[in-house]
């Protein structure tokens, strides 16, 4: 029997490498196309699931698993309800990265695409200070959100516990096969395979930020601290970035 998956987050956390490598497995269909992203549970009214396969899984043939990205589902409350409502229980993926680095991508990608001006050190506090307002008509989540997306468990809660929920991160998945060995094996599918998504990054941004002074830096790891011990404390593991206390981000 066909299993659903969602991959739901969080956005700049390489999810579209992360795509790549579940699109790779010959039992794994993602939904096509990939961009834009489908957000179909964004959509207003109940989802057909006949409907949605037909839409977007047409290329499945055989495949165990359908799966689709859209990295927005992560942080809109009313998300988790619909899915259980048009698909039952998915499995339910979530890939995070260090909050900082996360952040800075945030920026770049905001830049690239004509809806940042301000220097990253200026737009990085700005959101710091408050939420800051955005067009709804032109994106579904904030472009500026650069900060408080980066408190990951508080868009967790709504999943944990609800779904069969995998929280993996970019920076082990990239440096550990076994990973997505791991990630084959959750899915139900071969776990020998080995995939061939091309080298990345993918869909880098190319908006070259200044180097984030360390005083920013700091107030970033502070700000993080109680967010990621609650994280820490939800997976029951360390986080990948525990001990870069107050350095800068390894990757951005």
């Amino acid at each position: 029997m066909r299993r659903h998956l969602l991959v739901v987050g969080a956005q700049r956390c390489g999810t579209t490498y992360l795509h790549d490598v579940l699109a790779d497995h010959p039992q794994v269909a993602m939904a096509r196309p990939a961009r834009p992203e489908p957000k179909v549970f964004l959509r207003p009214g109940p989802v057909d699931p006949e409907a949605y396969v037909e839409e977007f899984f047409g290329h499945a043939g055989d495949a165990d698993v359908l799966g689709e990205k859209s990295t927005s589902y992560l942080e809109i409350p009313e998300v988790p309800d619909r899915v259980a409502a048009g698909l039952g229980s998915p499995q339910v993926l979530v890939q995070l990265r260090d909050p900082v680095a996360r952040a800075v991508s945030n920026w770049s990608f905001s830049r690239d695409h004509g809806v940042e001006s301000r220097s990253l050190g200026d737009a990085l506090r700005a959101d710091l200070g408050h939420a800051q307002e955005w067009d709804r008509t032109a994106s579904s989540v904030s472009p500026y959100a650069y900060v408080g997306r980066g408190r990951y468990v508080e868009d967790l809660a709504r999943w944990v516990g609800r779904f069969d929920v995998r929280v993996q991160f970019l920076e082990e998945l990239l440096a550990d096969p076994e990973v997505t060995a791991s990630l084959y094996r959750w899915l139900g599918v071969d776990d020998g395979f080995r995939p061939d998504p091309g080298e990345g990054p993918v869909n880098a941004s190319s908006s070259v930020p200044d180097p984030i002074d360390d005083d920013l830096v700091t107030e970033l790891r502070d700000h993080y601290r109680e967010s990621d011990a609650a994280l820490a404390d939800l997976l029951g593991r360390e986080l990948p970035w525990a001990h870069r206390s107050h350095g800068a981000p390894e990757e951005a």
